[in-house]
């Protein structure tokens, strides 16, 4: 393992943030970082650091204070106002309670806080606490997991560790682990370190350096330990190729996704989806194919921290019927059943020890490992779905180390329930309303332009996770760019030819493989022309109707395939116009072949609502921009217009703006705003064209 601490970064730290928040914070937020920036000490908001400092109070009194590590917050980009401070003389006061609920303890934590607005600190806090170093770091590192997860584990955390790291058993995380922490630091003195079976490792030292230096030492040392004893690597049976695999997926995870998808009870959005995220390598694949593979999988967690996001245990699909799909979806469907059941009945089994006011979690699978594939990943979000990625690649890493040396041997199932259902796990599922689109996936075509970028951001501020598409340019690659500033893993960017179906179909595929599906696709991409019909050349012609036709139909077919795999329904909204409705002279090519397009989604709209599909259109006047984006079409139609009326750029748009009956500018925003408006299914609609013109009486109908 590499130790990552500069003295040079220290003191930049120190520079940085010591005025405002002291030396002390300073470098634990250094030292706090750098343990994040390991994934195999901490994932995803877990671990733990904290440092005992003193505050002055608005008395001018210096007290005594300990900043922990909020719950939650990771540590890999975590801020000094993440270790929020609290009273250190009053929670040090607490051990001499005989017992302390974990409600109790959130309300005392809460009211001895130094700051009313600070996050809530950690579970472990009363760790932090009762132990006297300054510094105090906790990490769930792999290599000491492995070791503590098997048989005899205990034994070989102490050949692998030597005699001055104390061993506890697995005591649950609290107010009981904090006072057996306690007791068992002050049993043996001198120690420099301590391992938790079957949840981690504490270090300490006076400053930030040496319990960084210590922790960075001891999973050093186990992982050598690991590498020796490891003897019986895992027996693959039948090698799949990565290259299988991942043809495979396409096909599969739309029938997962799908398949894991709630009933609401809502008739216009009937399913709370999921987003998955699919886990194939090399050595998850050799994992799912090996002999024992589905026993180690089918084992508790690694640690209690982990399973709010994996659940305890995952779903295995035995010999998948890749080549038919029908019996595929039979045999998923039969194993979430059953999987469910067994969740339930796990929950039933415990149901007295359920706490007040935390409710049961569905009894879905949040992980799904098939041979021949590997795994899926599901969550509410991308980010859900992306820590129990992350949280399985690594459990499964840390399985087979175990089944290398030993055997494996995990929490009872008394315990996992205890840590599942437990008031501060869940708070770290975050809770209060979704965005509208929150758990959709959306595939937006020819989205370089004004009006299709202004509806790939409408959708993200509404949640939705979008697939911005056109052809390979400068202007794709710099929307991806804008959008993922602010929207992070919820934008994807794919080139995509609408005319091309194989360019359809690999960007249909590279969205499934990123989200596991589609479920609103926005057929936006559509060329424009200025020429009289008796003047159009008939290349020219053919070049638009395979664009603004054919596009339009390769791109709807595509979805409705997926859409009927998928099988959970979905929304196709055509960017259609005003011209279908009200032609202008000199622009037959676009005017008829528009119309075509829209007679497409009008019979799409007929055939795919047996399956939950609704098709409707939106049809917008002139949109000339949407900020520093040109409308492609008004770039190419704009200068004929122009000189035909007499008329600079401005007073093009100040004549379609007088022209409506509503005399507005219509902008890309309102278009993108029709589409929101089908997207979010606000009305039972299908078939149906939404105008967005400012009132066009010749635009019928309206």
């Amino acid at each position: 393992m590499q130790n990552r601490w500069r003295d040079e970064e220290a003191g930049q730290f120190k520079e940085k943030l010591a005025t405002q928040w002291g030396e002390d914070v300073a470098l634990r937020t250094y030292s706090s970082r750098l343990l994040g920036a390991d994934e195999s000490l901490v994932l995803h908001g877990g671990g733990n650091s904290s440092v005992k400092s003193a505050h002055t109070n608005l008395l001018g009194e210096r007290v005594p204070a300990i900043y922990v590590k909020a719950s939650g917050y990771s540590m890999a980009t975590i801020e000094p106002d993440g270790h929020p401070g609290m009273d250190l003389a009053y929670l040090r006061k607490l051990r001499a309670l005989p017992e302390l609920s974990d409600e109790q303890m959130l309300d005392e934590f809460r009211t001895h806080l130094l700051e009313a607005r600070a996050p809530t600190p950690s579970l472990e806090s009363l760790v932090h606490a009762f132990l006297p170093p300054k510094y105090v770091d906790h990490t769930h590192a792999d290599a000491i997991l492995a070791l503590t997860n098997q048989t005899h584990g205990k034994e070989l955390v102490k050949e692998a560790l030597g005699e001055r790291v104390i061993v506890l058993e697995y005591v649950r995380p609290g107010f009981e682990l904090a006072k057996a922490a306690a007791a068992a630091f002050e049993a043996a003195p001198g120690r420099k370190a301590m391992v938790w079976m079957r949840h981690g490792l504490l270090t300490w030292g006076e400053t930030a350096r040496e319990s960084y230096d210590t922790m960075i030492e001891l999973v050093t040392r186990a992982e050598e330990f690991l590498a020796k004893r490891a003897a019986k690597p895992l027996a693959v049976k039948v090698a799949t190729p990565l290259s299988t695999a991942q043809e495979r997926l396409p096909r599969v995870a739309p029938i997962v996704r799908g398949l894991l998808a709630q009933s609401s009870g809502d008739a216009d959005q009937p399913y709370l989806r999921v987003i998955l995220q699919p886990l194939l390598s090399r050595e998850v694949l050799d994992f799912v194919d090996s002999a024992s593979g589905r026993e180690i999988a089918l084992m508790p967690p690694l640690t209690s921290d982990h399973l709010i996001r994996t659940k305890a245990w995952p779903l295995w699909i035995d010999a998948p019927a890749y080549e038919d799909a029908d019996k595929l979806r039979a045999q998923i469907s039969q194993a979430i059943q059953e999987y469910s059941a067994a969740y339930d009945a796990y929950v039933e089994r415990h149901a007295a020890r359920l706490p007040e006011g935390l409710t049961r979690l569905d009894s879905l699978p949040r992980v799904v490992l098939m041979p021949g594939l590997g795994a899926l990943c599901a969550g509410k979000d991308v980010v859900a779905a992306k820590v129990a990625r992350d949280i399985t690649a690594h459990t499964l890493a840390v399985k087979a180390q175990v089944t290398a040396m030993g055997a494996y041997e995990g929490l009872s199932e008394a315990e996992l329930f205890d840590m599942e259902y437990q008031s501060f796990q869940h708070a770290k599922l975050g809770g209060g309303a979704e965005l509208p689109l929150a758990r959709h996936v959306a595939l937006v075509t020819g989205a370089a332009g004004a009006i299709g970028s202004a509806i790939s951001q409408e959708l993200l501020e509404n949640g939705c996770h979008v697939a911005v598409t056109d052809l390979p340019s400068d202007d794709l690659d710099s929307l991806v760019h804008e959008l993922k500033a602010t929207f992070g893993d919820r934008v994807l960017g794919v080139p995509l030819d609408v005319t091309d179906p194989d360019s359809v179909a690999r960007a249909f595929a590279t969205v499934i493989q990123t989200w596991g599906g589609v479920d609103l696709i926005v057929a936006n991409a559509g060329i424009a022309m200025v020429s009289a019909l008796t003047e159009i050349n008939l290349d020219s012609f053919r070049k638009f109707e395979r664009v603004n036709v054919e596009g339009t139909l390769l791109v709807i077919a595509e979805a409705a395939r997926h859409f009927r795999l998928q099988g959970t329904g979905g929304d196709i909204v055509l960017v259609s116009t005003k011209n279908v409705f009200a032609p202008g002279a000199r622009f037959g090519a676009y005017s008829a072949t528009k119309a075509a397009a829209h007679q497409l989604a009008r019979i799409a709209s007929l055939e795919l609502a047996e399956i939950g599909v609704r098709v409707n259109m939106v049809s917008p006047d002139a949109v000339f921009s949407h900020g520093g984006r040109k409308s492609g079409l008004w770039a190419e139609v704009g200068p004929d217009r122009m000189r035909a009326r007499g008329l600079d750029e401005k007073g093009l748009e100040e004549y379609y703006r007088q022209r409506n009956l509503l005399k507005v500018k219509v902008t890309a925003n309102h278009v993108a705003r029709a589409v929101l408006f089908f997207a979010t299914r606000q009305t039972p609609t299908t078939g149906a064209t939404l105008p967005v013109d400012g009132g066009l009486p010749d635009a019928t109908p309206r």
